[in-house]
């Protein structure tokens, strides 16, 4: 996969180049949970980011969020130089429906986006929006699906759905490939880069999936509270960082 350049503003860039970040820190309870942490992320770029669990990912994700408190500096560079906050779409890890839930994803996602009743008829207009927001991720047919009934991949496509309405500037994913299959794994990863293709999104996402890092990511972020190393899949991987970090071989299910 080549690295995809941001040349100009698309229809979903807005025109925001670079999320900054710059020294930052995130301390609870008196122990540094972050520190001295520094990169950037450009328009159309997919950054991996892999760490032993505790190494603070879902810290910096809560930060960029504007979740948690923090020292340094978050800042988001536009293609004129301004800076801004901009939209952001967030896929958590995948919650957990019971089977027997009768709320559809039509329900779900409805009430996300909308203030219409979920015991009344849903007017058509809404049923076109959710209709022509799955459809985004390849996910016709799920619409009335129950939401305890959907597989790893599919409730994936949901939350995807989801995130990028309306459609954000950057999509911050947390273990997007937990709990989906290989034929979904794939299917996800191909959707992740059509989108940041046509719509020239910034894409960070956290993952334990070593062994797809070269098929998707432009740059990959190793993080233990301070950032150990950034580069190509390739790079990172034959780090002597990485391999004192996670002293383990490459391929799924490596756990950390």
């Amino acid at each position: 996969m080549s690295v995809h350049r941001h040349k100009d503003t698309g229809p979903g860039c807005a025109g925001t180049c670079c999320l900054q970040i710059t020294d930052l820190g995130v301390s609870f309870g008196g122990e540094d949970v972050l520190r001295n942490v520094s990169f950037h992320l450009h328009c159309g770029e997919i950054v991996a980011l892999i760490g032993p669990n505790g190494a603070g990912k879902s810290s910096l994700f809560r930060s960029i969020l504007g979740q948690a408190p923090h020292t340094g500096s978050i800042q988001f560079q536009r293609a004129g130089g301004d800076k801004t906050r901009p939209l952001i779409g967030y896929v958590p890890q995948s919650p957990v429906f019971d089977r027997g839930d009768p709320v559809s994803v039509f329900d779900f996602f409805a009430a996300a986006v909308s203030d219409w009743p979920v015991f009344l008829p849903a007017p058509r207009k809404l049923r076109r929006r959710v209709a022509d927001c799955l459809a985004r991720v390849h996910g016709d047919g799920l619409m009335d699906k129950r939401m305890g009934a959907l597989s790893g991949g599919e409730l994936q496509r949901v939350l995807l759905a989801l995130a990028l309405e309306p459609l954000p500037h950057i999509l911050v994913l947390d273990e997007p490939l937990s709990g989906v299959d290989i034929d979904g794994e794939k299917q996800l990863l191909d959707m992740l880069d059509e989108i940041r293709t046509r719509y020239d999104l910034s894409i960070l996402l956290s993952t334990h999936d070593f062994a797809t890092l070269d098929q998707y990511a432009d740059k990959v972020i190793l993080l233990n509270t301070e950032v150990l190393r950034v580069g190509t899949p390739g790079e990172v991987l034959a780090s002597a960082e990485f391999r004192a970090v996670f002293h383990l071989d490459l391929g799924k299910g490596g756990s950390a």
